[in-house]
């Protein structure tokens, strides 16, 4: 790790302020970033330390929504009331991330900020990477492929994001807060992070200098019947093979509205909104949810280590969805 100067902000427009430096980087708990400065994967010249701003609250909104400041702690989040009444989707997901040790300092912005990777990204011996030498090539292209992207992917990157919270955010419909030099903004939650396209070094949708403010939920009826399912190697601490988050508004035995989004199949959380228009206004048959989840995956071009995960993936939706409507 080489050295760097390191600003404990007092206010968020300091913070915001320094964060427009040419290679500043803001820290709240620093489970993953600390990590990529041990492995010099990242080398930031500043962090700004935005741990201590008050953004370390949960509040419910007017609309029956929610706001989650981009301080609380992953562990606080999954276990607030409000959370698991209203969103037991978001608290699943946080659940099956990382340690306890980890989700009790990982922020709920910093969660976002995780950088989309694989091992040949972490490795820096292998020298062809775009993520962290844009041009560079992409070693995992010829290599090992097993945990790679099957959706969304490009010559240049074939890496997935590894969060699970962020999967039951695009699926809940969630919107990012961000504070600029100049104003403050929302972005969708499924539309904060990117494709790599052409540019895979650049994992979201931020300028330079934002800083994560909160996350807001709007109100939701996909409380009472809501899934998240993930499947990996290891039972616990291990990224997914293939996750879904699946949230239904069910009358009847009918699907009136359907929120799916899958994690570990690509570059960034994958709404499956093909699937979502299919089921609505169905029952939860074995056709209907096969023919969904089939239409989920009409664009998956796996490779030959890891086309498994296209039947799993179709499994994995069926059986969330199946456990979500109480079917299950």
């Amino acid at each position: 790790m080489r050295d760097f100067r390191y600003t404990r902000a007092s206010d968020i427009d300091s913070a915001v302020r320094a964060g427009r430096s040419s290679n500043a980087k803001f820290v709240a708990g620093g489970t993953n970033l600390i990590d990529l400065m041990k492995g010099a994967v990242e080398q930031p010249e500043e962090l700004i330390d935005v741990s201590r701003l008050p953004l370390d609250r949960i509040e419910p909104l007017v609309d029956g929504g929610l706001r989650i400041g981009a301080a609380v702690k992953n562990s606080d989040a999954a276990a607030h009331p409000l959370v698991r009444d209203r969103y037991p989707l978001l608290s699943q997901a946080l659940l099956a991330g990382a340690s306890a040790q980890l989700r009790n300092m990982a922020s709920m912005g910093g969660n976002l900020l995780q950088r989309t990777r694989c091992h040949y990204f972490y490795d820096t011996a292998f020298k062809a990477c775009n993520k962290r030498s844009p041009g560079s090539g992409c070693a995992a292209l010829e290599g090992e492929r097993r945990m790679h992207a099957i959706l969304g992917a490009s010559e240049r990157c074939i890496a997935v994001h590894p969060s699970d919270m962020a999967v039951a955010l695009a699926a809940l419909d969630a919107v990012v807060r961000v504070r600029g030099a100049a104003s403050e903004r929302t972005l969708p939650a499924a539309e904060f992070h990117r494709l790599p396209g052409d540019t895979p070094e650049r994992d979201t949708n931020l300028e330079h200098g934002e800083l994560i403010t909160a996350i807001e939920l709007p109100a939701s009826r996909f409380g009472a019947n809501a899934h998240y399912l993930k499947i990996r190697d290891r039972a616990s601490y291990a990224f997914a093979l293939v996750s879904v988050a699946a949230a239904l508004d069910m009358q009847d035995g009918r699907v009136r509205q359907a929120r799916i989004a899958l994690g570990g199949v690509a570059h960034k959380p994958w709404r499956a909104r093909r699937s979502e228009e299919m089921l609505a206004g169905k029952s939860l048959d074995a056709s209907a949810l096969r023919a969904a989840a089939e239409a989920a995956l009409l664009d998956a071009k796996p490779y030959p280590d890891n086309a498994f995960k296209v039947e799993l993936a179709k499994r994995a939706i069926v059986r969330a969805v199946l456990v979500a409507g109480g079917a299950a």
